[in-house]
């Protein structure tokens, strides 16, 4: 089934001399013109195109990749302001509407708005909700502790970084187990750390794994050689510049030193961690 404000694999059916006319089924024929269409296009060719409403709301194909589908969210910069609400930049000629009854602030040129990308009933055009709780799953989430998640960054708060889980409930990345600046929008994996009793989720972005605490432990030996066999870090370090000289928490690197120590591949000294030579 092809949808509007999806991505779909078209067969082109008919070749006109302003582009190609693809078989969208029961959206109908759809034009895909010559500017966006790949070199050599013939007709029975399947071409892959993102289905959307061009200025006079007849549905048109793209080879253009948007910054975000139908049912997906975004941190997308507002470009222009009317009557109707912004205009936001998705990666094609036509802006994005996200209307004012759907903005959760008032915005101005060049501002960012993290936005759900959805069809309005009302009149069946693609448009942006700022207001994105009306979009989450309504269901208690039944997520498993440690569970990996699809995260987009929200914003920052006085706890550290509120999160979307999976498109469907919120969670929370505390400031101190973040070592690195996430920006509104950022999407990335994560892991469920805890479900709390006041039904609130507590999120990070590693879990501690063998194979990453590995990973993290050769990381250190590299950096160490590259030093001459010398790092002043210790437990006592500040977790920033621990993240800064080796990109991981202060939580990690503790446990890397405990075992490498425990392997008799480093010394922990006063001032530092020392290498020991084979």
């Amino acid at each position: 089934m092809n949808q509007l404000g999806k991505t779909s694999s078209l067969e082109v059916v008919k070749q006109v001399p302003f582009g190609y006319y693809l078989n969208a089924h029961e959206l109908g024929q759809v034009l895909l013109p010559n500017k966006l269409a790949p070199k050599d296009c013939q007709v029975g060719d399947k071409v892959e195109v993102f289905l959307h409403l061009d200025s006079e709301d007849k549905v048109i194909a793209t080879t253009r990749t948007p910054k975000a589908e139908v049912g997906q969210l975004a941190s997308l910069k507002v470009v222009s302001t009317s009557r109707f609400g912004a205009f936001l930049d998705w990666g094609l000629d036509k802006d994005l509407l996200l209307p004012f009854a759907e903005q959760a602030k008032p915005l101005e040129v060049g501002n960012y708005a993290l936005v759900y990308v959805h069809i309005n009933r009302a009149d069946d055009r693609i448009v942006a909700s700022a207001k994105i709780d009306k979009f989450f799953d309504k269901t208690p989430p039944f997520y498993k502790e440690g569970e990996q998640v699809d995260l987009v960054i929200a914003g920052r708060t006085d706890l550290g970084y509120k999160a979307v889980i999976n498109g469907a409930h919120w969670g929370v990345l505390y400031k101190d187990e973040v070592f690195q600046v996430l920006k509104p929008g950022f999407k990335t994996k994560g892991y469920i750390k805890r479900m709390r009793s006041d039904g609130k989720i507590d999120l990070q972005l590693s879990r501690g794994s063998k194979v990453e605490l590995d990973s993290q432990s050769l990381s250190i030996m590299i950096k160490l050689k590259q030093a001459g066999g010398f790092l002043p870090l210790t437990d006592k370090t500040d977790a920033e510049v621990i993240y800064q000289t080796l990109a991981m928490s202060k939580k990690a690197f503790k446990k890397c030193i405990g075992g490498l120590y425990k392997q008799q591949k480093i010394a922990i000294e006063t001032t530092g961690i020392r290498l020991i030579e084979e």
